[in-house]
């Protein structure tokens, strides 16, 4: 049976073109840094990110562990958000595997950490205390409903960071869905930050991989710690290829994704018994809840929903995450706004 799956954009397929780009790839030994398609691919990630070098990992924790490895030593702190992917959902990797002590402090709605949160966090030069090294943002921002920040807000962070003598990172897993949401370029979404990551394996459809870029020293470090950490690749030309593809050819779809996002909101909206987010989608993510008189829960409905073909990620026991992709096209978002409402009005 073949699903209308919309519990990530993770889920989407290597298209026919990034097939026979992987087929025909030339290949070398990585870690050599012998692979002529993965340097082609990582010259283009940096040129994309306005950065001097960048480096193939095989995900987006992993990127993003780099990178905090790579700013910071034993011992020091990195500040970043409550909802932040890399403190939630990452295996807490930076403290385990690197010694590296998270400071949160609050997200707000729209993803951005306030200026003031972040001046108050960073430490004095004070023996009792481990020293601040490290700010982290996450563009777009997941955990606050696919949020893009905006190039003026990143910029602002930059300028408070670097006065402190800190490192600024992005999780940029998603920049491109926030360039296009904000009809900006990446290079001004970016631009502020020390180092920043992108996923090619959620929207862009690579099967596997994420880019972390920098500057050459920073890289260069970032490699050693890739080697550390198990991320050597050998032959990765084959994967990298996807990549390539990717880049040239799904970044200018995405705008679909987006608009699906918008027409599934519409038709959820209209469904007695479902609660949007304020504002959702802001990019191809639509956020929703069960109003607290339906009597079922939504781990019971997600179940219902295979049922009919439909599966979405279950965010808590009364709300869900739906992320539209290259893999849901225009016609079938009607057919997963009907699945809901069959399931909201049968028993239970």
């Amino acid at each position: 049976m073949e699903y209308i799956d919309l519990r990530s954009d993770t889920v989407t397929h290597p298209t026919p073109e990034m097939r026979r780009a992987m087929f025909e790839a030339q290949v070398g030994d990585d870690v050599f840094g012998e692979d002529p398609t993965v340097n082609q691919f990582q010259d283009m990630a940096a040129e994309r990110m306005g950065k001097e070098a960048a480096l193939f990992v095989v995900s987006g924790t992993m990127a993003n562990l780099v990178a905090v490895l790579a700013h910071c030593g034993r011992g020091d702190e990195a500040i970043l958000g409550d909802q932040a992917h890399t403190f939630l959902f990452e295996a807490g990797g930076i403290a385990a595997l690197g010694g590296v002590h998270p400071h949160p402090i609050p997200n707000q709605p729209d993803g951005t950490l306030r200026l003031h949160e972040i001046q108050g966090a960073i430490r004095s030069d004070d023996v009792h205390f481990p020293p601040t090294r490290l700010v982290c943002l996450e563009n777009t921002h997941n955990r606050c409903g696919g949020v893009a920040l905006t190039p003026e807000y990143t910029r602002q962070v930059g300028e408070l960071v670097h006065a402190h003598g800190l490192a600024l990172h992005l999780d940029g897993a998603r920049i491109f869905n926030a360039a296009v949401a904000l009809k900006r370029s990446p290079l001004d979404l970016v631009s502020p930050a020390d180092s920043v990551s992108f996923c090619i394996s959620k929207g862009l459809c690579a099967p596997v991989g994420s880019v972390l870029c920098g500057s050459r020293d920073f890289i260069a470090k970032a490699r050693r710690i890739r080697k550390q950490v198990g991320g050597g690749m050998r032959q990765a030309g084959i994967l990298a290829a996807a990549g390539i593809v990717g880049l040239r050819t799904m970044v200018v779809r995405l705008e679909e994704d987006h608009e699906n996002a918008r027409i599934l909101a519409d038709g959820l909206a209209s469904i007695p018994g479902i609660r949007l987010d304020p504002g959702t989608p802001h990019t191809n993510m639509v956020f929703f809840a069960l109003d607290p008189e339906v009597r079922t829960d939504a781990e019971s409905l997600a179940t219902q929903l295979v049922a009919h073909r439909v599966r979405v990620q279950v965010i808590n026991p009364r709300r869900f995450r739906a992320v539209l992709h290259h893999g849901v096209d225009r016609k079938q978002v009607p057919e997963v706004v009907q699945a809901f409402r069959e399931a909201l009005s049968g028993p239970g």
